[in-house]
């Protein structure tokens, strides 16, 4: 009997080691500052030679000043990811900075690749995320105030909103050196080319010449 607990014990450790060797490896070296104009394609980018590699390649600047506004949404973003920070290569970091005027929103949009973690610097945020399908399409939503926080959970459909009188600003970090983002109305409305406009029609539960203003403003 003690020989088959300490036989099922092995067994059930090789498994654990298995699973946590197909996960993600990390770094294994220093640092791998992204070689932007090395025609090699890998997932990610290849490393700069590190002899070539100095302090600017981890320095980026420009979060101190607003973003340009856009007009139709009433908020801008500026990002820092490893398209213009070479130096965040495989660290699976980046941030943003998001200003809104009063009622300005950032649409609803998700990050395909990050979970994201939003400060809030000025002003007053209504933020908001709506769980998956499975979880019945939940929406956890709240009021920020100056200093608070919140955690958008990867993946998930979310948004915020200026509900203050005043410019709000926001800092956020997000889990990935490039999160991506994927914007729901100007993906569903906006694909070039578009979406068959039955096919949003029946999804939408409208009818077709509905899709077809809508799509007319994409």
């Amino acid at each position: 009997m003690a020989s088959k607990i300490l036989l099922s014990l092995a067994l059930f450790a090789a498994a654990c080691s298995s699973i946590a060797l197909a996960s993600d490896p990390s770094p294994l070296q220093d640092f791998c500052v992204a070689d932007t104009e090395n025609p090699v394609k890998v997932n990610g980018f290849v490393c700069k030679d590190p002899m070539q590699v100095n302090a600017d390649d981890f320095f980026a600047s420009g979060l101190q000043t607003p973003a340009e506004i856009k007009k139709e949404v009433g908020s801008g973003v500026k990002t820092i990811n490893v398209d213009n920070l070479r130096g965040l290569n495989t660290l699976g970091i980046s941030m943003v900075r998001i200003d809104f005027i009063p009622q300005g929103i950032n649409p609803p949009h998700t990050h395909p690749r990050a979970t994201e973690i939003l400060t809030l610097l000025e002003g007053t945020l209504l933020v908001g995320f709506v769980s998956s399908n499975q979880d019945g399409n939940r929406l956890f939503s709240k009021v920020l105030y100056k200093g608070d926080v919140f955690v958008f959970p990867e993946g998930m459909v979310h948004f915020q909103q200026n509900v203050g009188y005043e410019n709000a600003v926001a800092i956020a970090a997000l889990s990935s050196q490039n999160a991506g983002v994927i914007t729901i109305g100007d993906t569903v409305f906006g694909s070039e080319p578009a979406i068959p406009i039955d096919i949003l029609a029946k999804a939408f539960r409208t009818h077709a010449h509905i899709i077809a203003a809508i799509q007319a403003k994409f």
